[in-house]
């Protein structure tokens, strides 16, 4: 039997403040139960449920975030437009038998006169760090809130998102959080496509190109594995690939080290493919592990 056991028919609690928070863990704590933690920016896919059935799997008490996080996105994205549906979130996470979901608003996570962030240099600095600044930063500060309001055992997080579970895994390390970070695989649609909030976007022929990503990184892959090597070939197969969608736009497709993000000419260790493309008016993100011995 699982840690949680089935916990369809327990009381789930929906919270927006930091105190409320607290007690509800310390409680949960108290009674010796290990407890789990899946951040969201909410509008959940399958992509979020499997992280959540994860931890629900593994841990006696299950807290999930929904937070729209305002210092992640820069001036000119997509904030105001971000799918938001906390109703179904809920539906969702009462389901799979979540405990507590905390929905803060920004003012509750950001009070007047807040003036910290956590900055990440190295990791951060480079692909979706270089195309969205600030970005990670926002990233960090609102996840070192979340853990320290919620003191978690083990947080969740998706592959598809691989920089930024490098860049948490690298500030839970630094700043000694005790705290496991467990990130999943990545998952797809049926011809592909990584499983995002922003595939909502997508009118219908923009979803029909959409997965140009993912051929692209399974045709780099298929080389890697047939013995190809140099990183300036296998990107130059992806942007073919790609550039046969006639709406897509190429923001990065790169090839690097898969700890530490480095741009590489020759593969010679565990190396992982990265792109972000721009279809239509939706930028959509994706990456395949390219690990030397499997």
């Amino acid at each position: 039997m699982s840690v949680g056991g089935n916990r369809k028919n327990v009381r789930m609690r929906v919270i927006d403040t930091g105190v409320e928070l607290r007690e509800a863990v310390a409680g949960a704590r108290a009674v010796g139960k290990r407890i789990g933690f899946v951040p969201t920016m909410g509008a959940l896919h399958e992509g979020h449920l499997s992280l959540v059935r994860r931890a629900r799997e593994e841990n006696d008490f299950l807290v999930i975030s929904i937070f729209v996080n305002t210092t992640q996105f820069g001036p000119n994205e997509d904030l105001d437009s971000y799918p938001r549906d906390l109703e179904g979130d809920t539906a969702k996470s009462r389901e799979i038998g979540v405990d507590v979901i905390f929905a803060p608003t920004a003012a509750e996570m950001y009070p007047e006169g807040f003036s910290t962030r956590i900055c990440q240099t190295g990791l951060a600095d480079v692909l979706e760090g270089a195309h969205r600044p600030g970005h990670f930063d926002g990233v960090c500060t609102v996840c070192a809130k979340l853990f320290n309001l919620v003191q978690a055992g083990k947080a969740y997080f998706g592959r598809k998102d691989y920089q930024q579970s490098l860049i948490v895994r690298r500030m839970v390390r630094d700043l000694d959080f005790p705290l496991e970070i467990r990130v999943l695989p990545t998952v797809r649609e049926e011809d592909g496509l990584a499983m995002s909030s922003r595939n909502q976007y997508l009118n219908p022929e923009e979803r029909r190109q959409a997965p140009s990503l993912y051929r692209a990184l399974k045709r780099a892959r298929e080389a890697f594995h047939a013995g190809e090597r140099k990183a300036s070939t296998l990107r130059g197969m992806m942007e073919e690939e790609i550039r046969q969608a006639p709406l897509a736009k190429i923001d990065y497709v790169a090839i690097a080290d898969a700890e530490s993000l480095a741009s590489l000419d020759t593969i010679e260790t565990d190396a992982v493919a990265l792109l972000a493309v721009r279809i239509g008016g939706t930028r959509l993100i994706d990456n395949m592990p390219l690990p030397m011995h499997t």
